[in-house]
């Protein structure tokens, strides 16, 4: 059985690939992201097979980020293909433009804090402000949500905190930077296990390289799904 707590990422070349490892996951997996590394292989031919032909959710991982008229305009033209999840910047007027363009549709917006794949230092080289990431992701998390986003995207680190602030109440919290225990980090610097994730107040994980990378891909989502529902992630922090 699947949970839809779990968003398998499917970072692979092409459609090809893609409905591969659809096909072998089957009905264990019931959520896909599918990114910008997937939009020249046919991401988006990719993203309508899997929701009008197969049953599942999609979460469209396009990190939109340009002038709001701009920004509105490809959230809407995106928005016509009944999709679930799509990501924006999380400066408020990115955030704003976006759910103009996904206005009368059930297309959630999504605003990205900060990546999960940058440090202090990483921050540093591009100028932003001074301060802990952990509080930076909460203010930049406050002020998306503030700005009428769906939800926001944070690190499992931040996702207790992003749950105490009051525009939290009801949103989404997804959490990339997900890996099972002993598994390789990759290019990502903060992290969590799906149990911790999950406890700690994100209502969806996202996994990609554990799972595609993995032996036996559909073993691996199994294992995540039990961790799922293991003690340790029964208490979320709500």
């Amino acid at each position: 059985m699947s949970d839809d707590r779990l968003i398998v990422a499917l970072d692979v070349p092409n459609v090809l690939d893609g409905l591969a490892l659809a096909e072998k996951l089957g009905d264990t997996v019931s959520f896909y992201k599918i990114g910008l590394g997937m939009l020249t292989g046919g991401g988006l031919a990719l993203a309508n097979e899997l929701k009008q032909d197969h049953g599942k959710r999609i979460f469209l991982d396009m990190k939109f980020f340009d002038i709001g008229a701009t920004v509105e305009a490809a959230v809407r033209g995106i928005a016509q293909f009944d999709l679930d999840f799509l990501t924006v910047h999380g400066d408020p007027y990115v955030v704003r433009a976006a759910k103009e363009g996904a206005a009368g549709k059930d297309l959630k917006i999504l605003g990205v804090t900060v990546l999960t794949s940058l440090d202090r230092s990483d921050l540093d080289d591009a100028c932003i402000k001074d301060g802990a990431i952990t509080d930076l992701v909460q203010e930049r998390a406050g002020k998306a949500l503030e700005a009428g986003a769906d939800g926001v995207i944070a690190s499992p680190q931040e996702a207790s905190l992003i749950r105490t602030l009051p525009e939290a109440s009801g949103k989404l919290i997804v959490t990339p930077g997900v890996r099972p225990s002993g598994a390789d980090l990759g290019d990502q610097k903060r992290v969590a296990t799906p149990a911790q994730a999950i406890a700690d107040g994100a209502d969806h994980i996202v996994v990609g390289r554990p799972v595609w990378k993995a032996a036996d891909p559909k073993s691996a989502v199994q294992s995540m799904l039990s961790e799922l529902n293991s003690p340790q992630a029964l208490t979320p922090n709500r």
